[in-house]
């Protein structure tokens, strides 16, 4: 299930150049656990990211995963744009190699001398989970925070990780989306919703030690439009959403004939004005059936949400409740931005 290269941060604590969130609200989302790339994307080349405005760079050295700030000690050449083999990678500009926990192992220029400790790369811890690669900018122990996805490891599922989707936009708006049921019937009418049924059931949330978790039942189905004919008469549609905060969510929806499907909804702040969207999923029907369908499908659902957290106006979330008005359906975005308030974010949420 885990794959874990456990390397420690070295040398002083920097901030990102060029940050855009506010000193004391990175300082707390840098001891989250963020994902940064799916672990099939990452072969022998170094894979360049960005998280909380930090570029990294990740590449593989035998079977560890190095996460690194990308960036070259000599003279600052982003790495991501050198070459690997698998055991190290390679700067353009010198040739310096990189290996295991990023200690520095070559330097073409003066192969028979020490190699200085100032060039070994500040590195950060990596896990392998759900088909994704995490990493944390600043843990504060050895323990590894992830938010557990139920049936990720039942044998009868079928586990599936779609393609990241860029979203020009806030990570705690697109969150905040993913949870919101009112909106199905305005803005899903083209893959899933029904536009003749709009109204929202009450429900209710419930605290959790990492957020808050609700359940959601309602004759709203949820196969593709156009595949109705194996939808049940009457079925209750129950949805479960759990969210753990900052920025991970996972729902999981009960198909009828006990038909589970489970979408983790993982934003990743690459900035706060960019998201990059991981969603993987498990489900025990349909295995039998393309993995591109459903790309596709996962790719249309969240098209359709993305021009409207683009255009939110502000493009953070206000945490402040009085700063926008909220109806009955809205209990789980003021049960989100309570969490995140809890959290101790706020100016910067506010702007």
């Amino acid at each position: 299930m885990t794959t874990a290269t456990a390397t420690s941060p070295a040398g002083p604590h920097t901030l990102p150049r060029h940050m855009t969130f506010e000193v004391e609200d990175w300082n707390i989302l840098a001891r989250c656990w963020h994902p940064v790339a799916l672990e099939r994307e990452l072969g022998d080349q170094p894979l360049g990211v960005t998280l909380l405005d930090a570029p990294l760079v990740v590449y593989r050295s035998d079977s560890d995963i190095v996460i690194a700030d990308d960036l070259c000690p000599h003279r600052g050449v982003p790495l991501s744009m050198g070459s690997g083999n698998g055991q190290s990678i390679a700067c353009a500009y010198h040739g310096f190699r990189f290996g295991d926990h990023g200690r520095c192992v070559k330097v073409p220029a003066h192969p028979d001398n020490a190699i200085p400790s100032k060039l070994n790369l500040k590195t950060y811890p990596a896990v392998v989970r759900y088909g994704l690669i995490w990493t944390c900018l600043r843990p504060e122990s050895d323990d590894i925070t992830i938010p557990p996805m139920p049936h990720w490891d039942d044998p009868d599922f079928q586990q599936i990780n779609c393609p990241w989707i860029d979203i020009a936009g806030f990570a705690g708006r697109q969150v905040e989306g993913f949870i919101d049921v009112a909106h199905f019937a305005f803005v899903h009418t083209d893959t899933f919703a029904d536009p003749d049924n709009p109204v929202v059931p009450p429900y209710k949330t419930r605290l959790t030690p990492d957020g808050f978790e609700a359940e959601y039942r309602s004759s709203v189905g949820n196969y593709p439009i156009g595949s109705s004919e194996r939808g049940r008469a009457g079925f209750e549609w129950l949805r479960h959403f759990r969210v753990h905060v900052p920025f991970i969510a996972t729902l999981e929806i009960h198909f009828p004939d006990d038909g589970r499907l489970v979408i983790m909804n993982a934003a990743s702040p690459v900035s706060a004005r960019k998201t990059r969207m991981f969603a993987p999923m498990c489900r025990n029907f349909d295995k039998e059936l393309p993995l591109q369908d459903v790309y596709d499908f996962n790719l249309e659902v969240f098209e359709e949400d993305r021009a409207l957290v683009e255009a939110q106006k502000p493009e953070n979330l206000p945490l402040d409740p009085t700063l926008e008005a909220h109806v009955t359906a809205d209990r789980s975005s003021i049960a989100y931005r309570r969490a995140l308030r809890t959290m101790g974010l706020s100016q910067f949420f506010t702007v």
